[in-house]
């Protein structure tokens, strides 16, 4: 279950110095989500990957007036959804584990759907729990999937859960060199396994993005 937990941070996401008294809250089950009072609806709560006090709201996730949070009451950003998807467009094929599959597709594996172990020593996943179908030597598509709920060996993730899908050919290489990421038009930020949990690669390279945003909003 979703929980809040309390960590002493900076605006930069960096410690404080002993003796700081600010604190931000994230969510238990996401420490890379802050949550932030929303100032402008008493008891609402506005969810953010960017550590700022107070939050940027054009570029928080989302809302909800209820901890923690859940699909009926959560409010997607429209403008952070377009944001997320821009970068997973733009950075997917880079993702090693993105291409790890690619690799495997391209092989005579690749003519039944497969999953990669994405666990890593920290216990966090890879960009995409599932192939997409394919047979060797033809191609196919790789699913980009949230972590929060990681599908059974062999099967792919729920559709709330896909963000899109890159294209490879026959050889493993992305089409037009980034794999034409697709939409898949189904994923939900907020479902009953939680809240939005990207693939390291991917999460690093969207706050990357953000506080691009959040730089040039700061700056009119």
């Amino acid at each position: 279950m979703l929980g809040l937990a309390c960590r002493r941070l900076a605006p930069n996401g960096q410690s404080f110095a002993r003796g700081a008294r600010r604190w931000v809250s994230t969510l238990e089950s996401n420490p890379n989500i802050y949550v932030f009072p929303n100032p402008a609806k008493p008891r609402s709560h506005i969810f953010s990957l960017l550590s700022t006090k107070p939050p940027t709201t054009e570029l928080a996730l989302g809302e909800a007036d209820e901890l923690p949070p859940i699909p009926r009451s959560f409010s997607e950003n429209p403008r952070f959804v377009q944001i997320l998807h821009s970068v997973i467009a733009e950075h997917a094929h880079n993702d090693p584990q993105v291409k790890a599959q690619a690799a495997a597709m391209a092989s005579s594996s690749g003519a039944t759907l497969m999953q990669v172990n994405r666990r890593t020593t920290t216990g966090s996943s890879g960009a995409s729990d599932q192939g997409g179908a394919g047979s060797g030597g033809q191609g196919g598509w790789i699913h980009i999937s949230d972590n929060r709920h990681p599908p059974d060996f062999g099967r792919i993730a729920e559709p709330e859960d896909i963000f899109g899908s890159v294209e490879v050919d026959g050889q493993g290489r992305f089409t037009d060199g980034h794999g034409r990421y697709q939409e898949s038009g189904t994923y939900r930020m907020c479902t009953r396994d939680g809240v939005l949990d990207l693939p390291d690669y991917l999460r690093t390279k969207l706050v990357e993005r953000l506080k691009v945003e959040e730089a040039a909003i700061k700056n009119k």
